[in-house]
């Protein structure tokens, strides 16, 4: 697979698909791109040209520990500059859970360049907010304090990234612990202030300031509540929510197998909808 330069990152992306509108999808949680490869592979059989792709600090794609603004809104400015590379812009552009969240920062920050929204497993609420903050960020800045870098190296996340792209564990080695807790703290802040947001990372008056069209379907567990996803559809003026998992787990993560059974269903659904925002 390909790699870009991205501001600087070394990004692994795949396209699939040869004609058709673009679209990008982001994985859920740090997943690399095997995350989104059902739906995109689907979607691509359907006449879409599909990029997906391992996002700064997952998959093979470069660690880079370092940034002012929140871990998702680089993310979303990394996407932007890739679509532009590939001369793929405007698109749709979507993903679940994490992926959602790159999503709707891609379209606030960058709204002319985005033709729809394609979000599933959309998070929101204090449970959500409180496990992922501690998921994404708090374990890792435990381990930063207990062991210092050597042993962030160790946990599994990191360990894959150097697996996957073994120049990383001299990048994270490079870091001191104080500069890798700090930049952990302020993107784990991010987090946690979104508790009492409709959803994670955006304001109710920012997802009213959505001009394109969205296709929403809500998730079936405590972290991905159907109810946040309803929420976030009347939020945003051209949307339209879609219910395909009524069963609730009250579990933090349902079944992923359940997602990935209905990908042609969901890729049918989201083909329709692209179809009739005049792609």
């Amino acid at each position: 697979m390909p790699f870009a330069k991205i501001r600087g990152v070394n990004i692994n992306y795949q396209i699939l698909g040869d004609s058709g509108p673009w679209v990008a999808l982001s994985p859920g949680g740090r997943r690399d791109m095997s995350g989104i490869e059902t739906q995109a592979k689907a979607l691509a059989a359907l006449r879409h040209r599909v990029a997906i792709f391992d996002r700064r600090n997952c998959g093979a794609s470069d660690v880079v520990i370092d940034g002012n603004e929140s871990e998702y809104e680089i993310w979303a400015d990394d996407v932007h500059e890739l679509l532009s590379q590939l001369g793929a812009l405007p698109a749709f552009v979507g993903g679940s859970s994490s992926g959602c969240r790159t999503s709707l920062l891609f379209a606030l920050r960058h709204p002319s360049s985005v033709r729809g929204l394609l979000l599933w497993r959309v998070t929101g609420g204090r449970f959500a907010c409180e496990r992922l903050a501690e998921e994404y960020y708090g374990q890792y800045i435990k381990g930063a304090q207990q062991g210092g870098m050597a042993a962030v190296c160790e946990m599994e996340h990191w360990k894959e990234r150097i697996e996957a792209r073994p120049e990383n564990r001299e990048s994270l080695m490079r870091l001191t612990p104080e500069h890798f807790i700090t930049v952990m703290s302020h993107w784990r802040e991010y987090f946690l202030k979104g508790i009492d947001l409709p959803v994670i990372g955006a304001t109710e008056q920012e997802l009213r300031s959505i001009q394109v069209p969205a296709c929403i379907v809500p998730g079936n567990d405590n972290t991905h509540g159907r109810q946040t996803g309803e929420a976030l559809g009347r939020l945003i003026p051209k949307s339209q929510v879609h219910i395909l998992f009524p069963k609730h787990y009250d579990e933090p993560l349902g079944p992923r197998e359940e997602w990935d059974e209905k990908a042609g269903e969901m890729a049918a659904l989201f083909a329709d909808f692209i179809k009739r925002s005049g792609a």
